[in-house]
């Protein structure tokens, strides 16, 4: 008969090491977590993002997170983060889980033999921060009212005292409200991404999709309906020129910049110009739109009148590259329901997709 082998208790008292020992530790374990993010393919921003809600958790607690007892946790989000955003409170348990899972699965045994301490993760079903960040309905402008926008913004281009710069934040805004693309995707394209000859309008070879999760840029072509071949071709054709004079060079940016890099050559715009660009020209022009009228309330609004034009869902999903239909959903609203409740809208946008799963036969 095999002998029964000794079952040591985990939770007996070992010493303790040094405290200059458990700072190291505790550094290389928080590089070692920066590390398996980046190699299940994360972004950097969303990596960044996840350690500046450690850090922010670290400092109030004044100790080692593994430290951490549902009591802690409690006195965090119930007291310190009780008046903060849905949004903030979600995405700091959720990098405190994510956190908690790579000590308990790498180094649980190892923080018992340097304290003593039986690693858990302080977040349960008691205090589990409820809701969801991206829940939020946006109802977007009517078309006449975005119609309104665009006629005055475009008067505005014969006076203004910037031409090139106002006339490129007025083209990239048009794209938004035509074919849904992100403030950053704008930002990120390049003069060879318009690729003139696929399909009937040309299509846009936008690279720097957001991914899933922040899973890494997810890419995908973007047809040039809506007008936004005109919109394009009048830009690069009487605007562009006055940034750049060589459309040959390799990565040079679509919407440049005022400034110059060192050999002459125009920077790409940062998001900062465009979005400030769109909040003047709202201001000017449909001022009953002000702080509200954003960059992603006219990707909703191209959704929507993609979807009231006929479009199919899933080629909407495609256009504004979204990972689930249930996503898209969010951003489709019909112009019937523009001034209905929020109960009602999201209602709707329930059956609707229940009604997609069914005629694709999609997983629920």
């Amino acid at each position: 008969m095999a002998a029964l082998a000794v079952v040591r208790d985990l939770r007996e008292y070992r010493d303790p090491v040094s405290a200059e020992e458990l700072e190291r530790f505790e550094t290389d374990v928080l590089a070692g977590f920066v590390l398996a993010r980046a190699s299940a393919g994360l972004t950097d921003g969303t990596i960044r993002g996840d350690v500046g809600h450690l850090e922010q958790v670290r400092t109030w607690f004044g100790r080692p997170l593994w430290d951490m007892e549902p009591a802690d946790a409690d006195a965090y989000f119930g007291r310190v983060l009780r008046g903060s955003p849905s949004g903030t409170r979600l995405a700091r348990s959720q990098a405190l889980s994510t956190y908690f899972l790579f000590v308990e699965l790498r180094h649980k045994v190892e923080i018992h033999r340097m304290t003593g301490r039986v690693v858990e993760c302080p977040i349960d079903e008691m205090n589990r921060p409820r809701g969801s960040k991206d829940a939020q309905l946006r109802i977007p402008p009517t078309a006449p009212e975005v119609g309104r926008l665009f006629t005055g913004w475009g008067g505005e281009l014969a006076t203004c005292r910037k031409f090139a710069p106002t006339a490129r934040n007025y083209t990239a805004a048009k794209l938004m409200s035509q074919v849904g693309l992100r403030v950053s995707e704008a930002c990120g394209l390049d003069l060879d991404d318009i690729k003139w000859h696929l399909g009937r309008f040309g299509k846009l070879h936008v690279r720097l999709g957001k991914g899933a999760r922040g899973s890494g840029p997810r890419e995908r072509m973007v047809p040039l309906i809506n007008g936004a071949d005109r919109t394009l071709r009048w830009f690069i054709e009487d605007v562009w020129g006055q940034f750049d004079d060589d459309h040959t060079r390799p990565g040079t940016p679509l919407f440049p910049s005022e400034r110059k890099n060192t050999d002459g050559s125009s920077r790409r715009v940062g998001d900062d110009a465009l979005r400030n660009g769109l909040a003047a020209a709202v201001v000017a022009h449909l001022p009953g739109w002000e702080e509200k009228l954003t960059p992603h309330v006219l990707r909703h609004f191209c959704a929507s009148e993609l979807y009231t034009g006929g479009l199919d869902l899933i080629a909407i999903q495609e256009v504004l590259g979204h990972s689930w239909i249930a996503t898209t959903m969010r951003y489709v609203n019909p112009r019937e329901l523009h001034q209905a409740g929020e109960e009602l809208q999201v209602a709707w946008s329930m059956r609707e997709v229940e009604r997609v799963r069914r005629v694709y036969g999609l997983a629920a």
